[in-house]
C-alpha cells in the first residue's frame, strides 16, 4: 500500500508563524467573552424558568390562604342578623330604658364571648351607641356618637356595611360587619360586630409566610410583617390622604407609601419587586427581591397579597450560571488542547515522507509472503472444519449430559414421591379401618370426615403422581403456588417426625402467589425442611425459622434451622448429585440436586447461607405471580 505525501506535507515556517500569532492575540479574549456570555445565559434561563416554578407554587398558595381569609371573614357575616330574632334588641330601641339597657348589655355580652369575637354593639338611627357587649370596660362604647363612620352609614340605609378601620375610643384596629334592624320594613336600629383579624397575621408569620391584605384604599391592613401595616401600595394624592385622615378610618397613621426599588410586571396580578436594603422593610445588608402574586378576596374589595423571596433562587441561578460558564472553559480548553494535538499528529504525518523507500521494501516482501500466507490459510482451513466437527460433537455430548442429568432429576423425583406416597398411604389404611368402625357403630359424621380425608389424600397424591408426568414431559412447566398452602401441606407430611422431635417453629413469611407447579414447592420445602430435622437430631432444644420477604419482583423464603451446621469440605459439594453427608441408607444424595433444579426451572434459585451464630440456612427464591401483598401468617 502506497501512501500519498503531498497530503500531509507540512507548510512553509514563514506561512505558518502568522495563523499562529493571531490564535494566541485574539482567542483568550474570544473564549473569555463567550464564557461570560454563556454564563449569563445560563443565569437568566436558570432565573427564568425557576421564577415560573415559583409563580406554579406561589399560585397554589395565594389560593390556600386566600380562601382563608376569605373563610376567617365570612364566618361572621351572619352575627349582625342574628340580633333582629332577639325581642330585647327591638324594645330597647323602643324604649331605651336603663331595665333594657342592662338586658342587652348581658346578651350582647354572652354573645359576644360565644362566637369570640372582638364586640357586638347596638346603635340607634342616630349613630348612638344603645348597648354593648364591653359594657363592663373602661373604655366602654355606651353612649358614643358613630355616625360617622361609613359602615353605620350603610347599614342605616339597608345595604352591607363592610369597614377596616382603628377604633377612635380606644386606637385598636379591627372589621366592623353592621346590619340595619329593621321592623314592619322600617329600621330602628344598625347591629355592629367588630372582629379582630392579627390571628391571620399570627399564623402567617409561623408558617413564615410573607403576605399582607390590602384594602379598598391601597392600604395594608393585615401583613406578615408588622413593618408594613398601614403602609399604601399605591400613591396616594395629598387630597385622598387627607380624605382619609378626616374620616379617622386610620387613626392618625401617616399612610406612607410601600415605593420598591424596582418594579418588573410578569403577568395579571404577577409582579417582581425589590425593596431597598435601609428600608423598613428589609432587614439585610443587600436588597431583597420577592416574586409578587395578588388576587381579590370574595365578598370583599380587598386584595391578598404573596410575598416569595427569590434570595435563594436567584443564588441558584447564579450558581448555575458559573456551572455553564466553568463547563464551557472546559470544553474549549479541550478543544485546544486536542486542536494542538493534531497539529502534532499532522506533523508526525509529514514525516512519513522519509519512509517512503521502506514502504516499497515492504510492499516486495509482502508480495514475497502472499504465497506463504495462502497455504497457511489452506492450512487454517482444514483447522476451522475440524473445530466445527469438535463443536458439533461437543453440541451432541451437552444434549446427552441434559437429557441425563434430566433422568436423573425424574429418578430422584420419583424416589421423593415414593418416600411422600408411604404416610398417605399409611394414613389411608389407618382411616379406612376407622371408618369401617364408625359405620358400624353409627356415627356417620365421623364416618364421613374421615372418607373427605381419605379423598384429599387421594387427590394429593394423584396430584403427585401427575407433576412426575409433567416434569418428565418438559422441564419449564410453570404454574402458580400458594406459599401458605404448600408449607401447611409440607408440615404436615412431616407432621410425625414435628411432634416427635418436639420443634419450636417460627413462622414469619407472607402467603404469596409463586410461579411454580404447587405440588412441587411442596416437595422442595420437604426436602428443606426434613433436611433441617435431619440436622437437628442432636439438638435438645431444635428450632426452625421459616422466614420470607419480597426482593426485585420475587419471594425469598429462608429455611433456617439451630442444627449442627455444615463444615467447609461438604460446602463445596453440596448441590452435586449423590452427595450426602448422612450415614448409612439415610439419603441418596439427590434432594437438594432435585429442589435446585425444581427452582431453577421456573426462574428461580436455591441457595445456602452459614450463620455465623450457627446451624444453616437455605434461601428459596421464587419469581411472584403479581405485585399484590397479603397479610402475614
Amino acid at each position: 500500500m502506497k501512501c500519498d505525501p503531498t497530503l500531509y506535507r507540512a507548510a512553509p515556517p514563514s506561512l505558518a508563524v502568522k495563523p499562529r500569532l493571531i490564535r494566541h492575540l485574539f482567542l483568550p479574549p474570544l473564549v473569555i467573552a463567550l464564557m461570560i456570555g454563556l454564563g449569563y445565559l445560563g443565569f437568566w434561563v436558570s432565573e427564568h424558568y425557576g421564577i415560573r416554578s415559583l409563580s406554579e407554587n406561589g399560585q397554589r398558595q395565594l389560593e390556600l390562604h386566600a380562601r382563608a381569609v376569605e373563610s376567617e371573614i365570612s364566618k361572621y357575616t351572619y352575627l349582625p342578623s342574628l340580633l333582629e330574632l332577639e325581642s330585647s334588641v327591638s324594645k330597647l330601641l323602643d324604649d331605651p330604658s336603663p331595665e333594657h339597657r342592662q338586658t342587652v348589655n348581658e346578651y350582647l355580652e354572652g354573645l359576644n364571648r360565644r362566637s369570640r369575637s372582638r364586640a357586638i354593639y347596638v346603635m340607634d338611627t342616630t349613630g348612638r351607641v344603645m348597648a354593648t357587649s364591653n359594657w363592663r370596660d373602661v373604655d366602654s362604647y355606651l353612649g358614643e356618637d358613630l355616625s360617622f363612620r361609613a359602615y353605620f352609614q350603610h347599614a342605616v340605609r339597608g345595604q352591607p356595611g363592610r369597614f377596616y378601620g382603628i377604633g377612635s375610643t380606644n386606637g385598636e384596629p379591627g372589621y366592623y360587619l353592621a346590619h340595619g334592624l329593621e321592623e314592619q320594613g322600617k329600621i330602628i336600629g344598625v347591629a355592629v360586630v367588630k372582629v379582630r383579624l392579627e390571628a391571620m397575621e399570627e399564623r402567617w408569620q409561623r408558617a413564615r409566610l410573607e403576605a399582607f391584605v390590602s384594602d379598598e384604599n391601597g392600604i395594608i391592613i393585615l401583613s406578615s410583617d408588622p413593618a408594613r401595616r398601614l403602609k399604601s401600595v399605591i400613591a396616594l394624592s395629598d387630597e385622598t390622604k387627607e380624605k382619609l385622615a378626616r374620616s379617622l378610618q386610620y387613626y392618625w397613621f401617616p399612610l406612607n407609601e410601600l415605593q420598591p426599588l424596582a418594579r418588573e410586571k410578569l403577568a395579571e396580578g404577577e409582579e417582581k419587586l425589590t425593596f431597598p436594603a435601609n428600608s423598613e422593610v428589609a432587614s439585610d445588608q443587600e436588597d431583597i427581591s420577592y416574586l409578587s402574586q395578588t388576587r381579590p378576596l370574595s365578598d370583599t374589595p380587598w386584595n391578598f397579597t404573596l410575598l416569595t423571596p427569590l434570595q435563594d433562587l436567584r443564588r441558584e441561578a447564579i450558581n448555575q450560571g458559573i456551572l455553564v460558564a466553568v463547563a464551557f472553559a472546559l470544553v474549549a480548553f479541550l478543544l485546544i488542547a486536542w486542536n494542538e494535538r493534531r497539529k502534532v499528529i499532522a506533523t508526525r504525518l509529514a514525516a512519513r515522507e522519509a519512509l517512503q523507500e521502506a514502504n516499497n521494501q515492504l510492499e516486495r516482501r509482502i508480495t514475497e509472503r502472499t504465497s506463504d500466507l495462502r497455504a497457511s490459510n489452506e492450512r487454517l482451513k482444514g483447522q476451522i472444519r475440524e473445530r466445527r466437527q469438535a463443536e458439533e460433537t461437543l453440541r451432541r455430548a451437552q444434549d446427552e449430559l441434559v437429557q441425563a442429568g434430566k433422568l436423573a432429576a425424574i429418578g430422584q423425583m420419583s424416589t421423593s414421591i415414593a418416600h411422600e406416597l408411604n404416610q398417605p398411604l399409611a394414613a389411608l389404611r389407618t382411616l379406612s379401618g376407622n371408618t369401617v368402625r364408625f359405620l358400624e357403630r353409627g356415627q356417620l359424621d365421623v364416618a364421613t370426615t374421615n372418607l373427605k380425608t381419605i379423598n384429599e389424600l387421594i387427590d394429593r397424591m394423584g396430584r403427585i403422581t401427575a407433576s412426575l408426568r409433567s416434569f418428565a414431559r418438559r422441564g419449564d412447566d410453570k404454574g402458580q403456588a400458594s406459599l401458605g398452602k404448600a408449607v401447611d401441606a409440607a408440615l404436615q407430611l412431616l407432621g410425625a417426625r414435628l411432634e416427635n422431635a418436639h420443634l419450636q417453629l417460627h413462622r414469619e413469611f407472607t402467603d404469596v402467589q409463586v410461579q411454580i407447579d404447587q405440588t412441587r414447592l411442596e416437595q422442595i420445602l420437604v426436602n428443606l425442611i426434613g433436611n433441617a430435622l435431619d440436622a437437628m437430631q442432636a439438638q435438645p432444644l431444635p428450632q426452625l425459622w421459616l422466614e420470607g420477604e419480597p426482593h426485585d419482583g420475587k419471594y425469598r423464603l429462608r429455611v433456617r434451622d439451630n442444627g449442627h451446621g455444615i463444615d467447609a469440605e461438604a460446602r463445596k459439594h453440596l448441590f452435586e448429585p449423590f452427595f450426602t453427608t448422612k450415614p448409612g441408607e439415610q439419603g441418596l444424595g439427590l434432594g437438594l440436586t432435585l429442589s435446585a433444579s425444581l427452582a431453577a426451572a421456573t426462574g428461580g434459585h436455591l441457595g445456602v447461607e452459614h450463620p455465623a451464630n450457627g446451624g444453616t440456612s437455605f434461601v428459596l427464591s421464587l419469581p411472584l405471580v403479581s405485585p399484590l401483598h397479603a397479610e402475614p401468617i
